[in-house]
């Protein structure tokens, strides 16, 4: 049987559901965002399928540095943390089944800088890479920064690490910037330490 609270949750999703299927582009079956900090662009947001987004978090589809198409597609079944910031000017897309631990930002702009007589928040937002691309399955521990980088399928990023470059499939990286230090060896089956470039040792 249910209990009240799986009640209250039911009619909770239902209702949010229909707010949210007129305020973005796409907002699949049996998702949730839980009382976000903030949502822009919401034109160029989908979500799918069986999506929690957790508390406070905030989403943005923003074409700030001029892209013509600027979009955020988190795709079925992923699980996105409390207190995340996934903020895109161009493109990021988180595929199905990903994993993000709270406080996780996740880019692919930065401020510019370059004028030293102006004040950094005075100065135009930059485009940092073609866009962003979180993999399959993969998982963002507490505190991850993803800057502008791609993270391949079924890996795992360290807590607080600093993603500014890609990383490959099957891999764990870790720190600042992160580096990959252990490689999925399917002759061996099994997780092998690497070499920051990914070759094992």
């Amino acid at each position: 049987m249910y209990n009240l609270n799986q009640i209250h949750l039911g009619i909770y999703k239902r209702i949010m559901s229909f707010k949210w299927k007129f305020r973005l582009s796409h907002f699949g079956n049996n998702s949730l965002i839980h009382k976000p900090l903030q949502i822009i662009g919401g034109g160029g947001i989908s979500i799918g399928s069986n999506v929690i987004i957790q508390y406070r978090s905030w989403l943005a589809a923003e074409p700030l540095t001029g892209a013509h198409d600027c979009r955020l597609e988190i795709h079925d079944s992923c699980i996105i943390g409390h207190f995340n910031e996934i903020y895109a000017t161009r493109s990021i897309i988180i595929e199905k089944d990903v994993l993000t631990a709270d406080r996780v930002y996740i880019s692919d702009n930065l401020h510019g800088y370059e004028d030293i007589g102006t004040p950094i928040h005075r100065q135009p937002i930059v485009q940092n890479g073609d866009g962003v691309r979180i993999g399959e399955g993969s998982w963002l521990g507490v505190g991850v920064s993803v800057l502008g980088a791609n993270i391949g399928r079924h890996c795992v990023i360290g807590a607080n690490a600093v993603v500014t470059k890609d990383i490959p499939d099957y891999c764990v990286a870790a720190g600042i910037p992160a580096r990959i230090i252990k490689r999925y060896d399917f002759d061996s089956r099994e997780w092998r330490k690497t070499t920051p470039d990914g070759h094992f040792k």
